[in-house]
């Protein structure tokens, strides 16, 4: 008996100042606001409350968005209690234009320290840069996680839709970000966006092939990918491309990954049901009703686990 309870001792003392942690990251596009969503079917005010309870369900503890404008960064927050955002608009380095902002839980992390930077061969202010069509901005953060105290730096991204060079280049500058901020501070980081490229093109592989980060794809003991990552508002469109992205240095271990397919049902006009349904009488049935994506980009989810 007595040997059991040393044995017990001993196996507790070697594990102490070591603790897990898990944690939901994820990156999400959710989509700008646009007039021509409305006359489509799919406005921002019928899609947001959509983003906020898949957010809620899925339980992301920290996350990046794309394209959003200050006012859908403000309607998400008022109904994600206990979230804030950090990120500034890429037009102006303030309030205007698309934000690459990324939302954390306030009970889970503290933010130590954050900033912006263009991806352009100047990064202090708003600009275009190589062939980029657009100006396209990084958001960064220093995050502490409360119950550990590990402490990690985020990046959230959009890389251009148009300018090869600039996502080649942007690749790059993110590297060059990262390498500098380890060799300065020693801190593991996270790098999520949208990359407007795939597993396939030679972007993506200048940051997965980087020997700094990994795909968590790649590393994750569990995938969950029935489909690619954008789906242009047609839940039934088929593709094995990647276009959103999470990467991380070794520090991370990545339990599972997904990309998460929720949809919601909404009526559909009596046009449509005419072209959709030529068959049987017009009742309350699930005939009016046609199934739509909270965004054009499906969230990519992913569950770390480190220890401290």
């Amino acid at each position: 008996m007595r040997k059991i309870f040393a044995l017990a001792m001993l196996l507790t003392l070697s594990t102490l100042g070591l603790t897990a942690q898990n944690f939901v990251i994820a990156t999400y596009n959710i989509r700008l606001l646009t007039n021509s969503d409305v006359e489509s079917g799919n406005g921002w005010n019928q899609r947001y409350p959509y983003i906020v309870k898949l957010v809620r369900f899925h339980g992301f503890d920290i996350f990046g968005t794309e394209e959003g404008y200050l006012s859908q960064l403000n309607d998400m927050k008022a109904l994600l209690p206990g979230y804030d955002f950090i990120g500034v608009g890429r037009d102006d380095g303030a309030e205007k234009g698309e934000h690459s902002a990324i939302f954390y839980d306030t009970n889970k992390f503290d933010v130590l320290d954050h900033g912006d930077f263009w991806l352009s061969e100047i990064t202090d202010r708003p600009n275009k840069g190589w062939d980029a069509a657009l100006p396209r901005i990084c958001t960064w953060g220093k995050f502490r996680e409360k119950q550990t105290g590990f402490t990690f730096i985020y990046y959230n991204l959009h890389m251009d839709h148009i300018g090869v060079v600039a996502r080649a280049e942007s690749a790059k500058l993110i590297l060059k970000k990262v390498k500098e901020d380890e060799e300065r501070e020693g801190l593991p980081s996270v790098l999520s966006g949208d990359f407007n490229v795939d597993q396939r093109d030679s972007g993506y592989k200048l940051l997965a092939e980087s020997g700094l980060m990994r795909d968590a794809y790649e590393v994750a003991d569990f995938v969950y990918d029935n489909v690619g990552t954008w789906n242009g508002f047609h839940p039934d469109r088929m593709s094995d491309a990647r276009i959103d992205h999470i990467f991380l240095t070794k520090e991370f271990h990545v339990k599972r990954y997904g990309i998460l397919t929720d949809t919601y049902r909404a009526k559909i006009d009596k046009t449509e049901r005419t072209e959709l349904f030529m068959e049987g009488p017009d009742t309350e049935d699930s005939k009016k009703y046609t199934a739509r994506t909270p965004s054009d980009h499906f969230p990519v989810m992913i569950e770390v686990e480190i220890e401290h």
